[in-house]
């Protein structure tokens, strides 16, 4: 029993120790720091009237694939522009399924330029009706915007 307890102990101190996943090293550029993301400063627009802020806007977040064959793989541009007044940086894309792979610039988008969400989806292994979404993490308030698209997949004839 006491061995029990001495390697739950152990076990937990190492989770906790490495759970700092910069060791102590400064952010390099190709790191985000997470209090850009969530950062209550730029959530209150109405009292950072003078702050200049990136902003996202998406030619449309949904789309339809149509009719697909099981197996098939699509791709499909997310085209967006930042209409904000300041660099855009994306700094997470995520999706709700394995079958879906999104890429993204990891680049900040200057006001005024165009970026895009590439997702490819896979549909081996899927039949019927899909709907499918990606999750995007800017520097934008709100933080969050969520891509969707539908496929219909039939068997392979």
């Amino acid at each position: 029993m006491k061995n029990i307890v001495w390697i739950a102990l152990l076990a937990s101190v190492f989770v906790f120790s490495a759970c700092n996943n910069n060791n102590g090293e400064e952010l390099t550029e190709d790191l985000v720091a997470s209090e850009v993301i969530n950062n209550p400063q730029t959530a209150d627009e109405s009292s950072n009237t003078n702050k200049k802020l990136p902003k996202i806007q998406f030619e449309y977040t949904d789309f339809d694939f149509g009719f697909l064959y099981a197996g098939e793989k699509v791709v499909h541009k997310f085209r967006f522009t930042n209409v904000g007044d300041a660099d855009l940086i994306i700094t997470d894309v995520s999706a709700t399924c394995g079958c879906t792979i999104p890429t993204y610039s990891k680049k900040p988008v200057k006001p005024g330029d165009e970026g895009f969400i590439e997702v490819e989806f896979d549909s081996s292994g899927r039949k019927g009706q899909q709907h499918k979404s990606v999750t995007v993490l800017a520097n934008t308030q709100p933080n969050r915007v969520v891509l969707n698209f539908v496929a219909e997949v039939e068997e392979a004839k």
